[in-house]
């Protein structure tokens, strides 16, 4: 079993890079499957999600190959080839191909999602899109078949806001007769990155990032170059690590208007905040005190970010409370973060955590890709060794994490241990 293994308590300082937007990069790979000629995108971060798909698009006949962080796909000896299992079951995003090869193929038969568990996160209104713009689908076997004589444009409201299905809805309508209109849509960077990537292919979209997207219709998607917007939700992840940990710390490559919910948060936390056009600086921070957080859709405060954020709130002093209204399970951490000396306690979807508190180190397992981030954050908080198990999780969704956070000055290493069924007692 590899591990993560870290001594906490040193103070970190300098400049960190963040890396190309994994929740971007994840829709972006899928989309080229409706170009008739090579895609290039650039800037993709290195994590395991970007290697499955590229697995998958290669499952499918497309000619993929990777280097520097720059992905070549050249899709056009693709073929609608049933993807029920195997990599399908390691992301949620594999999601996307369903969208992308009903708009190629007019029919697809892919897998149930897998990825982190975060409570239900049902798909019924990625259904609802695709049956809007006339396929039909059924549920086989454990496996989405989706199927349609021609794609016809439809009006379609979305009855939650979802990043997801607005995504899938507008890879299967851009080469869908007429036009089809996605009311209620989510309004995240990541939708306008894949709506500028399907422009440049030669797809017809109006409106991305407002909650009306209309999309005409075309006939065939052309090859482009697209270089990925900076990933918000690491950015996001170094801005609440610099507060919590550092002694001056800059995030480069970040956009700072993509943070704003989160940036609002962290001053009314104390913490000082410099922006630059691409950079933000943060000094040592002192004196935290508690907030109340409620996580909602963009432009709202980060449902992704909820996790490393109550790690800050262990440092601040009084009661915070942080309610998530997006997913009903994301507080697997609280308990993580309790064996590490946290006083925090969940009642439904929300936790009450009090500070400041001195965290311990103690052996952790990481339950998803951002509970594993905020268990980096209070391993480097903590007194003594922190283990963390499970670090799948977290190399899914940041990229080259140990040699950033080295860069810094944390004491970090990956190791491999023997397995074992239990995790290890506080280490004192």
């Amino acid at each position: 079993m590899d591990v993560y293994k870290i001594n906490g308590q040193k103070r970190l300082q300098g400049t960190i890079k963040v890396s190309g937007a994994k929740n971007s990069a994840v829709a972006l790979i899928p989309a080229s499957i409706l170009a008739n000629s090579a895609v290039t995108i650039e800037g993709l971060p290195e994590i395991s999600d970007v290697g499955t798909l590229k697995e998958l698009l290669e499952e499918i006949g497309g000619v993929v190959s990777i280097e520097d962080g720059t992905m070549h796909i050249d899709p056009s000896k693709m073929q609608d080839m049933p993807l029920p299992n195997g990599n399908v079951k390691k992301l949620r995003a594999s999601y996307y191909l369903m969208g992308a090869m009903l708009g190629r193929f007019k029919k697809a038969v892919i897998g149930l999602p897998g990825g982190c568990f975060l409570g239900p996160r049902p798909i019924d209104q990625h259904i609802k899109g695709f049956e809007a713009l006339g396929a039909k689908v059924t549920n086989e076997h454990g496996a989405i078949y989706l199927r349609a004589e021609e794609l016809r444009g439809a009006k379609i409201y979305l009855d939650v806001v979802s990043v997801g299905a607005t995504i899938n809805i507008m890879l299967a309508a851009v080469m869908a007769k007429g036009q089809t209109t996605i009311e209620n849509a989510a309004k995240e960077p990541e939708i306008i990155d894949v709506a500028t990537l399907l422009s440049n292919m030669g797809a017809k979209i109006k409106g991305a990032g407002t909650n009306v997207i209309r999309i005409d219709g075309v006939e065939e998607l052309h090859g482009t170059n697209h270089t990925i917007i900076p990933d918000r939700i690491e950015a996001g992840t170094f801005m609440i690590m610099a507060a919590a940990a550092g002694d001056g710390i800059t995030i480069d490559n970040v956009i700072p208007f993509h943070v704003e919910a989160l940036t609002a948060k962290l001053r009314e936390m104390g913490v000082k905040i410099e922006e630059g056009e691409e950079s933000i600086f943060i000094p040592k921070s002192v004196n935290l005190h508690a907030v109340d957080v409620k996580t909602l859709v963009y432009p709202g405060f980060a449902t992704d970010l909820q996790q490393p954020f109550s790690v800050l709130m262990t440092q601040a002093a009084g009661s915070s409370v942080i309610t998530d209204t997006i997913y009903s399970a994301r507080f697997k951490h609280i308990d993580e973060l309790k064996r590490m000396n946290a006083v925090a306690r969940v009642e439904g979807r929300t936790a009450i955590i009090s500070g400041p508190t001195k965290l311990e180190s103690a052996s952790v397992r990481a339950s998803d890709l951002r509970a594993g981030a905020a268990l980096v954050l209070a391993g480097l908080l903590a007194e003594g060794e922190t283990e963390i198990r499970d670090i799948y999780h977290i190399e899914r969704g940041y990229s080259s994490l140990i040699d950033k956070l080295r860069g810094l000055g944390a004491d970090i290493r990956r190791e491999t241990i023997e397995d074992e069924h239990s995790p290890k007692e506080n280490k004192k």
